[in-house]
């Protein structure tokens, strides 16, 4: 049975019935009887999705779409909102992992019998498994912008110093509550599809497809922390029994370490929402209780008698409404009450309450919290008294924000203080990888792990220069108490630093060699050029003449495939952007595909060539894909760069300049005339990639001698 109040957008019909969204459109213009908009924007109209599913079928446009896409499209389109729906499709899903006869029992029936029954068989697997689940039944709690609920009832957790009564604290309550037999009804076709969808490929399996697919719709929702990321974390902290995560987002820390049966794990967040699909996401991953919270934890800890063996932590950044006013005689503060604008040391100190002596925590944390005035006192006390361990630079793009190479701060609350301390600075910025790859994982983890289990077993590491070094603690207490490792790292021995820029002005001189050979010969002149100019055609006109494919670059598409962008290709790089998933699908590269940016005023055009094949166009890039029997993909692309062309078919605004593709021209000539012209647009190719080599090895030789003459390992001579 289908929800009739399902809604789905236009991107979502054009991937129900396999085709594009331009499709889509013309369907509306063209058939009165199609389905009118119930919900949405003018600009993106909703649509009931039974009533779309009923006239595609009605006019033979239904496509076999994979089960996990029509699942989706319920969940997505769920009139309560995809948030609700997937914490409706997580209690079930781990009904199914659980007690999959109570679910086969249940759902044998009517959809109403089904709602009715489904509360009490949660009740009796939730229970268990979250200690804190509300039960069914109890006053149902205020929802906020549909949603998941907050409680308002009192509970023990409430902070130690509570706001002022002119800015009330909600207190932390259980991340879940049992929804009852009314709030589940809407659910009930949603849930019937997840059970298939886990029968397909499993509980776990599917509530992971479930969430990701919501978070990559909704990148600017969360701040996410990457798997990666998560796993150098956990590996950090051993093996501990209870741990920790005091702002869990996502559960992408705590599920690193729910690997065991007999951890215990505790999560809790100021967003409702997020805590009670942690609770789920945990609960489908581990037999052990997991004990999970909602509320603002410097405000309202749900936990303030947890003395816990670990404590992993992405805690928000540069928060200003932290807690600073309410909270100025909190007992946490052991190391200094945190200024304003130090809502990190304050999560920092959180993470120290909730350790047992001995006890680890890892903390990822903004670069600037290692060097700002307002905090080096607290630093040099966290130095002082031995809490503070290590300090890791991570590289770019480890994490978001992605362009700032954020740190890993390691913690032990101290079971006495060390009489002479140490701390273990690590600088990996060296692995950040070209483009938007991501970092070189395997090469950050090995570096790390190795230089903290020295320090942790010795006390100390042997001094890797560049990369790690264990600091007397009297070193670093100076005015500014700067634990950034870079600056307190010597530099990367180079050994043969003058042996490695003879490399590369061994490779410039081959390279400048290569562009003298592939300079173009002296030009002549054009017997057409004379006798009046070659007959001309558009590429609007091949386009309708089927001689050639026009696709423009969305602004979604697949999530994890690199994205060409214009700034690749007015650069000839390879392809560096990314793209959130989205229900739009995107447009793939193939070899002999040409491909020109539409904003900027540069003539610009490339061949796809097999390395760039296979990537998805980015946006205001425009792609024209000839026929090969038509057209040679160079004769195109060179005509499509003459300043000429471009200035005749470029519109000009006050700020910009775009291009009209469809009115730039080319000469019509015979295959052989074009192939002609295509081996010398080739060839002009080759000659500026060659230049471009030239010029990144000449910048790498420069920064090289000027590295070496001032680090010393060059002489003048």
């Amino acid at each position: 049975m289908q929800d009739d109040a399902t809604e789905v957008t236009a991107a979502g019909i054009a991937r129900l019935a396999g085709v594009g969204r331009a499709a889509v459109s013309n369907w509306r213009r063209r058939h009165a009887d199609f389905p009118r908009p119930v919900g949405g924007t003018e600009t993106s109209p909703a649509f009931a999705l039974a009533e779309v599913e009923e006239w595609l079928r009605r006019h033979r446009k239904l496509a076999e779409v994979p089960l996990k896409e029509r699942v989706w499209q319920q969940l997505a389109g769920h009139p309560d909102g995809p948030v609700t729906a997937l914490v409706h499709a997580g209690c079930a899903l781990l009904l199914i992992h659980d007690r999959p006869p109570v679910w086969l029992d249940i759902s044998s029936g009517t959809d109403e019998r089904l709602a009715a029954l489904l509360p009490a068989a949660l009740d009796e697997v939730l229970t268990p498994r979250m200690p804190e689940t509300a039960r069914p039944g109890r006053p149902d709690r205020s929802r906020v912008n549909g949603q998941h609920p907050v409680n308002t009832s009192p509970t023990p957790a409430a902070p130690a110093n509570p706001a002022p009564a002119s800015t009330p604290t909600a207190p932390a309550a259980p991340a879940l509550d049992i929804p009852t037999a009314p709030r589940l009804l809407p659910s009930v076709p949603l849930l019937r599809g997840v059970a298939e969808l886990a029968a397909e490929r499993g509980a776990r399996p599917a509530f992971e497809f479930l969430l990701g697919r919501h978070l990559d719709a909704n990148p600017r929702q969360y701040t996410l922390t990457p798997p990666d990321l998560a796993g150098l974390m956990a590996a950090l902290v051993g093996t501990p029994a209870t741990v920790l995560d005091p702002a869990c987002g996502t559960g992408a820390l705590l599920r690193a370490v729910a690997d065991r049966p007999d951890r215990r794990l505790h999560a809790q967040d100021s967003s409702p929402e997020l805590a009670a699909l942690t609770a789920l996401r945990l609960a489908l991953h581990t037999r052990a209780p997991v004990h999970a919270a909602a509320g603002d934890t410097l405000r309202a800890d749900a936990y303030p008698e947890l003395r816990a063996d670990a404590v992993l932590c992405h805690p928000p950044f540069n928060e200003r409404n932290w807690g600073h006013d309410d909270l100025a005689y909190d007992p946490r503060w052991e190391y200094g009450f945190p200024a304003r604008t130090e809502s990190e040391l304050a999560w920092v100190q959180h993470a120290l309450a909730r350790l047992r002596d001995g006890g680890t925590a890892v903390m990822l944390m903004p670069p600037a919290v290692a060097s700002r005035r307002s905090g080096r006192r607290i630093r040099a006390d966290l130095l002082r008294r031995g809490a503070l361990r290590a300090v890791v630079a991570l590289p770019a793009g480890a994490a978001p924000p992605y362009s700032v190479p954020l740190h890993l701060w390691v913690l032990r609350r101290p079971e006495r203080t060390p009489a002479q301390p140490e701390v273990l600075l690590v600088d990996a910025g060296r692995f950040t990888a070209e483009g938007r790859g991501g970092p070189d994982w395997p090469g950050v983890r090995e570096t790390v792990l190795d230089a903290w289990g020295a320090f942790d077993r010795d006390g100390g590491v042997e001094e890797r220069p560049g990369l790690a070094r264990s600091v007397p603690v009297i070193e670093l207490l100076d005015d500014d108490v700067d634990l950034t490792p870079a600056r307190r790292l010597p530099p990367p021995a180079d050994a043969d630093g003058a042996g490695r820029l003879t490399d590369v002005r061994a490779r410039l001189d081959e390279t400048l060699r290569l562009t003298a050979e592939l300079a173009p010969p002296p030009a002549e002149q054009a017997p057409s050029a004379a006798s009046g100019r070659l007959p001309l055609t558009t590429v609007g006109e091949l386009a309708r003449a089927g001689a050639l494919v026009m696709r423009t670059g969305g602004h979604g598409g697949r999530a994890r495939v690199p994205v060409l962008t214009d700034h690749d290709v007015l650069a000839g790089t390879a392809p560096s952007g990314t793209l959130p998933e989205s229900e739009e699908e995107p447009v793939v590269t193939e070899p002999g595909d040409v491909v020109l940016p539409v904003l900027g005023g540069g003539a610009v055009a490339r061949v796809v060539d097999e390395a760039t094949a296979g990537a998805v166009l980015g946006r205001n890039l425009v792609l024209l894909r000839p026929d090969p029997a038509a057209l040679d993909a160079w004769f195109l692309a060179g005509f499509l760069r003459g300043t000429a062309n471009h200035r005749q078919a470029s519109s000009y605004a006050s700020t910009a300049t775009r291009l009209d593709v469809r009115r730039l021209q080319l000469p019509r000539l015979a295959p052989d005339e074009q192939r002609r012209y295509g081996e010398r647009f080739r060839a002009l190719d080759a000659f500026e990639r060659a230049l471009r080599e030239a010029g990144r090895l000449g910048e790498q030789l420069v920064r090289g001698m000027y590295d070496g003459l001032t680090d010393g390992t060059i002489a003048p001579g």
